[in-house]
């Protein structure tokens, strides 16, 4: 069996079975609503700020670094702006006022049910237990109150893990020695990511694009045609492989069978919620497995 036909690792397993709770927050209107009342602009202010807020009213070139993925030039639209606007602690306030009202309309009566408080809790030992070192992002969520009730005690603890998994990729693109355009543009070259996450999400440049294509040409993970080469897709999958090394330590505090049990628990709530851009992009992208174009946007 080859690498790429291998069946996912556990915890690649355990992080897409909580990644699509913690993604509602960018999906559903309720979030939204509430960071503009607590005065953000837009979707890109609200996204970098409320991700970056546990870490304070930090500068730009902080959000650069820990939000590798994207064009500083996004970047600066957002911040520090959006701290002159608002404060992380009313930022804070309104993300979780959003995701109460979010979860409450998604889940309805499950809401303080035994299947959502179980999951809470096995999903809350896990994100407990996660490796700080390198990982700014999961360090300043990991730094905040747990909230009472267990919808929001599980949003927090699937948000820790999904930062958790962000710092432990960051730190594996850099081991590779990838910058953040390199890291985009090669995972779409190896058919792991839509070509609209280059410049329509990520926000790189044609000029920045072509950057990234040189280095990894030269470096043999790209053919003259653009698309990955053996080579660069074994480097891919080497830092997936690497990316589930690191990211293994908050999914040891639970055994094996509790792990399947919050994939089960997990389960019936996927079914509520709405799609993820990481999980399930081809469908949103109208991508199918042979690398085709994108079908044109509504």
């Amino acid at each position: 069996m080859t690498a790429e036909a291998s069946p996912p690792s556990w915890p690649r397993r355990m992080w897409e079975a909580v990644e699509r709770y913690h993604g509602l927050c960018y999906d559903a209107p309720e979030p939204r609503q509430t960071a503009t009342s607590a005065g953000l602009k837009g979707f890109w202010m609200n996204y970098f700020a409320t991700r970056a807020a546990p870490m304070g009213p930090v500068a730009p070139q902080v959000v650069e670094a820990t939000f590798f993925y994207y064009a500083p030039v996004r970047v600066h639209r957002a911040i520090p702006d959006a701290w002159r606007f608002s404060t992380p602690e009313r930022i804070l306030a309104a993300r979780y006022e959003g995701m109460d009202r979010a979860l409450r309309r998604v889940l309805g009566d499950q809401v303080g049910g035994a299947t959502v408080t179980e999951a809470a809790d096995l999903a809350g030992r896990a994100a407990s237990s996660g490796q700080v070192m390198g990982r700014a992002l999961y360090a300043g969520w990991s730094s905040l109150d747990w909230p009472g009730e267990p919808h929001l005690a599980l949003w927090h603890a699937c948000t820790l893990l999904r930062e958790h998994r962000s710092g432990s990729h960051l730190i594996a693109l850099a081991a590779h020695g990838l910058d953040g355009c390199q890291s985009v543009v090669s995972q779409v070259a190896a058919d792991e990511g839509p070509r609209a996450w280059i410049a329509d999400e990520a926000g790189w440049s044609d000029e920045q694009e072509q950057v990234a294509v040189t280095a990894l040409h030269q470096r043999g993970w790209l053919n003259d045609d653009g698309a990955a080469t053996p080579a660069g897709r074994a480097g891919r999958h080497a830092v997936e492989e690497l990316t589930d090394e690191l990211d293994a330590a908050p999914w040891l505090a639970l055994d094996q069978a509790q792990r399947q049990r919050l994939l089960e628990l997990m389960a019936p709530m996927h079914r509520l919620l709405p799609r993820d851009d990481q999980l399930d992009w081809r469908e949103i992208y109208g991508q199918d497995p042979g690398g085709a174009e994108p079908a044109d946007a509504e």
